[in-house]
């Protein structure tokens, strides 16, 4: 059996790999550029899932299942992938614990004003009548209440928060003290002191919250969008926070990366933009593959279940 790799693996995980199951041929390479002459001999190949086309799909003649060590497949061929019915998994529920940090931390810095904090003492200012606030008893809205989302909830109620969450089945989830369906939305965003998207990129969340859902938000209100840049209408969201319709929003994801340095988002003082970067953590890598192993074993085995497996036709 053959096993492809066009995403760059750490040296420590192929050499465990190789020495662990040596019946298998593992070729791990630098990106697609490289990989794409071994195309034709892979069963398996493992990738980020952003450097797969249609055109590479059909080099793969023998591939028979494709594992993505990232949660995103919006770049995904599903089509070229479906028509040959290959069986895709991918690392969902590996970002859970840093992405919950990250959120903790920005709802922190945003009511403890560690910004502000910071700037005054580059400026030797010492000004003690800053606005504190506290997330204790302040009711936490998630939109996409799966893994990421429950972790959020979970190390919310260390602070006593209200924890609702919405998702497609208004099943309920750990950690959520109740949860709703797209259709009571509007019931969600009156109560939210804080609402964070980790909504994914599909065709039905685009724009998922435009400016008039901003509108309906409490004035002291915080944004936090985790998920993908493009469920939200960019302009509305700048919309209402000139005109101070929330209080703030913090950015990870947008819908244009890198964010162009003419975007307004830069400079508004009630914005905090990062990177894109509140997944990332030196165990990434350890966690993907420790979630690979387990499907490689139903793989070669036929027992167990496999972790992740995405549903071609929602795309997640």
């Amino acid at each position: 059996m053959y096993i492809l790799s066009s995403a760059k693996i750490r040296y420590s995980i192929q050499d465990r790999l190789q020495e662990k199951y040596p019946e298998f041929t593992f070729q791990f390479c630098q990106g697609m550029e490289e990989a794409k002459v071994y195309l034709d001999k892979a069963d398996i190949l493992i990738t980020y899932g952003e450097d797969l086309t249609p055109e590479l799909m059909e080099q793969a003649n023998k591939l028979q299942w494709i594992h993505v060590i990232s949660a995103g497949l919006d770049k995904m061929p599903f089509q070229a992938i479906e028509q040959r019915e290959i069986l895709v998994t991918n690392a969902r529920g590996i970002h859970q614990t840093p992405m919950a940090e990250y959120t903790i931390a920005m709802m922190l810095q945003v009511v403890r004003k560690l910004p502000l904090i910071h700037q005054n003492q580059t400026n030797k200012v010492w000004d003690r009548k800053l606005k504190m606030d506290e997330l204790h008893g302040k009711t936490l809205g998630v939109l996409g209440a799966g893994a990421i989302g429950s972790e959020i909830a979970r190390l919310a109620k260390a602070f006593q928060m209200t924890t609702i969450g919405m998702n497609r089945s208004g099943k309920p989830v750990d950690h959520f003290d109740e949860i709703i369906t797209e259709e009571h939305l509007d019931n969600l965003l009156v109560k939210a002191d804080f609402l964070v998207s980790v909504l994914p990129k599909t065709e039905s969340t685009g724009a998922f919250l435009m400016k008039r859902h901003f509108e309906m938000m409490q004035d002291h209100a915080v944004f936090i969008n985790i998920g993908r840049g493009t469920t939200v209408d960019q302009y509305g969201l700048i919309e209402a926070l000139k005109q101070n319709q929330i209080a703030h929003a913090v950015l990870d994801v947008m819908a244009e990366e890198p964010l162009p340095e003419e975007n307004p988002l830069w400079e508004m003082e009630n914005v905090t933009v990062t990177p894109h970067i509140s997944g990332i953590t030196p165990q990434y890598q350890q966690r993907a593959f420790e979630q690979f192993e387990n499907n490689l074993h139903v793989y070669r085995t036929g027992k167990g279940k496999y972790i992740n497996v995405i549903d071609l036709d929602r795309g997640y």
